[in-house]
């Protein structure tokens, strides 16, 4: 059995956002998406940009393409991540799954180097592959968090570990740009060394976090099938926690809104505002900005849900996102960016911190912790499918982003009115029933 509230195995565990951040900084947010754009438009005879590619013969906007690989890397998740997660449960091996992705999502960094808009169906594959990863591993990670702390610390254990997120994705991409700006090292560079980073932090974390928590004993044989009970075991046991069906009816709509913002909002910005000559270096201020504010934000929020509770904390940060995502439609200067920018960190800090420490509250007392994040992961991932597809839809459609980004204001809205029907932040009596 593991030791709960163990200083040296939180921090172990919080590590694990210091290494695998620096993958949604620097791949899904800023160097990549910019590399991308760039790679991917071409400057015709007339001064025009020629924004089209060409993709298994069908044309696409470079950005809806990029939208749509997205959303299939968090269809393959939601499809992969039940079923893994009903195994690791079974076998007790969810450190054994969480290397498997964190290796597999560093890979695909990795690759991004020999990224080529000649070969854009294979460069797609190393976009998709670190995705995968990625948010693959973070079914397994999470899951490790109602082990380490008891449920009273899940709000400050959480927001640790984005925090260290934050910061240290913060840290490696200041570095990354100074050695692209002073053309010490051509962009591209960056990509490896982002796989380097998130796969070498994260043995700070394999080597203190144990495996096995529970001490299982699986019969190798009937791995698989086991691995289908532990899942159907789980979702009979959530047909009684009605708080918890409660909470996932919400995450589900607003978790589309939030992430579809954090995987597009640097193309948003690129497209949708006039950054004059400084134009990436501006979005990067932007991006760093959110950054270091975000951390303000998680530990904030940790502190204000100690006061009121998690879900009126939640309600307050998803008004302050429907604001966001109007103001969004209007802006068009680096300044009013920038300020859009910072209450972006703060909800966006918040929000994700206390949206994970809500979830782990309400679950039961259970053996089966991965099993139960695989459906928060699914949640979470499939809201992330509708949003980035209807983010590509309504741009392909209309050819501006403004109205992409006025439609995520319905997603937020919605799962306001859906958390209200959330009763309590405690999770309900605990299950009778053993495995």
């Amino acid at each position: 059995m593991i030791k709960r509230n163990d200083p040296t195995t939180v921090r172990a565990w919080a590590f694990y956002d210091w290494a695998n951040s620096v993958y949604p900084l620097v791949i899904t947010t800023s160097i990549f998406p910019i590399f991308y754009e760039a790679k991917t438009s071409s400057v015709l005879d007339d001064g025009s940009v020629m924004e089209k590619v060409r993709f298994f013969g069908l044309d696409f906007i470079n950005t809806e393409l990029y939208s749509y690989v997205l959303s299939l890397s968090f269809l393959i998740v939601s499809f992969l991540s039940p079923i893994l997660s009903g195994i690791a449960d079974y076998s007790g091996r969810k450190k054994s799954f969480l290397k498997i992705f964190c290796y597999l999502g560093a890979s695909g960094c990795a690759l991004l180097f020999f990224f080529d808009p000649a070969y854009l169906e294979l460069s797609m594959v190393f976009v998709l592959m670190a995705s995968v990863g990625f948010w693959g591993s973070l079914v397994f990670y999470n899951a490790f968090l109602p082990e380490i702390a008891e449920p009273q610390l899940h709000d400050r254990v959480s927001a640790q570990g984005f925090a260290y997120g934050y910061l240290g994705s913060a840290l490696l991409l200041i570095a990354l740009l100074i050695l692209i700006q002073t053309e010490t090292m051509p962009a591209h560079f960056a990509f490896p060394l982002v796989a380097i980073w998130w796969a070498g932090f994260a043995q700070v974390t394999y080597h203190y976090l144990p495996d096995n928590v529970y001490d299982r004993k699986p019969v190798q044989r009937h791995m698989f099938a086991k691995g289908f009970q532990e899942l159907r075991n789980v979702w009979n046991d959530l047909s009684t926690q009605f708080n918890l069906k409660a909470f996932l009816r919400s995450f589900f709509v607003y978790s589309m809104g939030v992430q579809t913002v954090m995987l597009m909002a640097v193309l948003f910005a690129k497209k949708e505002v006039d950054w004059g000559d400084g134009g990436d270096a501006g979005l990067i201020v932007s991006i760093l900005i959110i950054q270091f504010v975000a951390i303000l934000g998680a530990y904030l929020f940790a502190q204000m849900s100690k006061r009121v509770g998690n879900i009126k904390v939640l309600a307050a940060a998803l008004v302050i996102w429907v604001g966001v995502c109007f103001s969004a439609y209007f802006i068009s200067t680096p300044a009013q960016f920038y300020i859009l920018a910072a209450v972006v960190g703060l909800v966006m800090g918040g929000i994700q911190a206390l949206s994970r420490s809500t979830y782990s509250k309400l679950i039961p007392e259970t053996l089966d912790h991965a099993s139960y994040f695989s459906f928060y992961d699914v949640v979470e991932k499939l809201g992330i499918v509708i949003g980035t597809l209807l983010f590509g839809l309504i741009e392909g459609v209309t050819s501006s982003m403004r109205n992409s980004a006025l439609a995520l204001l319905v997603f937020f809205l919605v799962g306001l009115i859906l958390l209200l029907f959330v009763k309590k932040d405690e999770r309900i009596a605990p299950l009778s029933r053993t495995r």
